[in-house]
């Protein structure tokens, strides 16, 4: 029964994996469908989403996660909707909107646990880019600095929800890291690196997408548990 359960909760996001699988190819490949399978990820995601609405509870809850798909959307495609403006803050900027929108819904209303000590490390991490990489980014470096800052908000927000989220939020801060690195001090960076954020960013938000449905999932299930129990005490009172 539970194998069935989870092949239903599975099946929306065979899509998503299959196109996330073609980008990467030719990525690594330099292919042609690079660019336009980039563009489908974050729609494909936002599928399973969509479908599951009516069984999914708080309704602010699904708004948040669909925020940060949306905003994730246009953090990848920057340069292709907004040509006319530099693409990289314009990517810190919608990223940095998602990665508001994922804190919000962890702290809101996915957490499950008080914010591990360990987490101390994404300050240890924030610390080590900026010294290593500030000196590289230029008039950017408050923008780098502020996006980091959320970035490791994320990952350790995460931290306090279930494991499939904290796994999510740990390849996001991965992926991001080696963007960063591919970005800033670009001759450092083999070219298998390329492939390896995009590996990093799919499996990121695919986590992190799919433990938000299970946990909003338990939550429409409370509600409709206590749904009898408030219309009993309605009609006592009538």
């Amino acid at each position: 029964m539970q194998s069935r359960t989870r092949l239903r909760a599975l099946w929306p996001f065979i899509p998503y994996l299959a196109m996330s699988l073609i980008h990467v190819a030719s990525n690594a490949m330099h292919g042609p469908l690079t660019t336009p399978t980039k563009a489908l990820l974050m729609p494909l995601l936002a599928l399973p989403v969509l479908l599951a609405w009516k069984s999914l509870a708080p309704c602010a809850a699904v708004m948040l996660l669909l925020a940060a798909l949306f905003f994730s959307w246009l953090g990848d495609e920057a340069g292709l909707f907004f040509p006319f403006a530099p693409e990289l803050p314009l990517m810190l900027g919608f990223f940095g909107l998602a990665h508001l929108a994922y804190i919000a819904l962890f702290l809101r209303h996915l957490r499950v646990r008080r914010l591990p000590l360990w987490t101390v490390v994404f300050v240890l991490w924030w610390l080590l880019m900026i010294m290593v990489l500030g000196p590289h980014t230029g008039s950017l470096l408050a923008a780098v600095g502020a996006y980091g800052v959320v970035l490791a908000g994320t990952a350790a927000t995460s931290a306090r929800c279930g494991s499939m989220i904290a796994w999510g939020g740990a390849f996001f801060l991965s992926s991001d890291t080696i963007l960063a690195f591919r970005l800033f001090l670009p001759d450092a960076m083999p070219d298998w690196t390329s492939p390896a954020v995009m590996v990093t960013y799919a499996i990121g938000q695919g986590l992190i997408v799919a433990g938000a449905l299970r946990a909003l999932r338990h939550g429409r299930d409370a509600v409709d548990a206590r749904r009898p129990a408030a219309d009993d005490t309605r009609e006592a009172m009538a």
